[in-house]
């Protein structure tokens, strides 16, 4: 299990003002696909990356199986099992998309091991094995490759910011059948899409610190409500 306790972050803009970002969120994570979702600048992405530890939390304790890691950076928690996939993917000039999974993975994979990953993510190994990850990939394929470095990495708790951006139409199915065949690990996504929020086992509406847990059907259609209010329906 995963703990937030007490979580808040804060940040001091240029005017020496301190804003809230994150106030006093407590949640529990347990195995299976958990989806925060909310408005835009609701905190998601930050929560996501307070929980990483890319931002440190300015207080509160983050649990992980019984266990209070607030103190352990990025580093430390990415060796006992922590992977994140970022929304925006980060380009790597001079390395190819086989030294990436490599490194993940920490091994020497071969044809068919990257063949796994990359299938997974709708690439053919073949075509991609040998690419640079650089500009001539479109947004969508380093997305893709993104997502087969998490999985080659591995771990206990996944991390997934807007995994859909740049996934066309079709390849959806084979986004959603990714995340199921990670049910028995923790799986956290930050995402609006409703395919991905209808097979989550929990769905958490953050709004700053309103936080509100929901099943999938209560979720969307709580959502639904929310907008047909904002569009006066």
């Amino acid at each position: 299990m995963l703990e937030l306790k007490n979580i808040s972050y804060s940040v001091i803009d240029e005017n020496q003002v301190n804003i809230d970002i994150l106030k006093h969120i407590n949640l529990k994570f347990n195995k299976g696909i958990n989806v925060i979702t909310g408005q835009n600048g609701s905190g998601k992405s930050t929560l996501i990356k307070v929980i990483m530890d890319i931002n440190k939390a300015t207080s509160g304790k983050v649990i992980y199986n019984g266990k209070d890691i607030s103190n352990m950076n990025i580093t430390e928690r990415a060796n006992i099992g922590f992977t994140l996939a970022f929304q925006q993917p980060i380009r790597f000039k001079g390395i190819k998309v086989k030294n990436l999974l490599d490194i993940a993975s920490s091994k020497n994979n071969k044809l068919s091991d990257a063949c796994e990953y990359l299938s997974k993510v709708g690439l053919c190994a073949k075509d991609y094995i040998n690419r640079d990850v650089d500009n001539t990939l479109s947004g969508g394929e380093l997305k893709r490759i993104e997502l087969a470095i998490a999985l080659a990495k591995g771990g206990e708790v996944f991390l997934f910011d807007e995994p859909e951006a740049g996934i066309d139409l079709w390849s959806f199915d084979s986004l959603i059948e990714l995340f199921k065949n990670l049910e028995n690990k923790i799986v956290i996504i930050v995402s609006h899409q409703e395919k991905i929020i209808q097979c989550a086992n929990k769905v958490v509406v953050l709004d700053n610190d309103n936080v509100k847990e929901y099943t999938s059907k209560q979720a969307i259609k709580q959502i639904k409500k929310i907008q047909c209010g904002k569009l006066g329906g």
